[in-house]
């Protein structure tokens, strides 16, 4: 195929470049190299536009958007969801209490269970996340087909149903 794809419709590694290791990744590695390639260059403006505005750093951001869109969850939870070290969800929770934005909640089926949830202000710092959400979102969509966007979204919620068994 000459125009740099593959049978799988994947693009072919680039030529030879100073430094570069040739490596034969097969399409389900190669996959994974550009989602860990697109979470990385994501990282930036979600900090620079999202987190830092709101006074919160991206691990802090993360807690609130998890225990917004999914509720109460405990801090073993928030450190599998989010893939965070538990003692940096330990860290960012310390915090958020202390600034009032978190607070405990509780289980009654399972006592030693401790899961958070957000205070009113909390609920109020993640409900400003959607603007700049969206203008991240759009920064990085913008100009993208709507079916390349449905694909992609298609795509990414199989992959979070088989990662969480939802």
């Amino acid at each position: 195929m000459g125009n740099g794809s593959t049978s799988t419709g994947i693009a072919e590694a680039p030529q030879a470049q100073p430094g570069r290791v040739p490596v034969d990744f097969d399409a389900d590695a190669t996959l994974l190299v550009d989602l860990l390639k697109l979470a990385t260059f994501i990282g930036a403006p979600m900090r620079e536009s999202v987190a830092e505005p709101l006074g919160l750093t991206p691990t802090d951001l993360r807690v609130i958007l998890a225990l917004g869109g999914e509720g109460e969850l405990a801090g073993h939870d928030l450190s599998e969801i989010m893939g965070v070290p538990p003692m940096n969800v330990s860290r960012a929770l310390a915090s958020l209490l202390d600034r009032g934005l978190v607070e405990p909640g509780a289980d009654p089926a399972n006592r030693r269970r401790k899961p958070f949830r957000l205070t009113e202000h909390g609920a109020d710092i993640f409900r400003h996340t959607a603007p700049a959400l969206a203008k991240v979102g759009a920064s990085l969509f913008g100009g993208m087909p709507d079916d390349d966007r449905a694909a992609f979204h298609r795509a990414a919620q199989a992959v979070l149903a088989k990662l969480t068994g939802r």
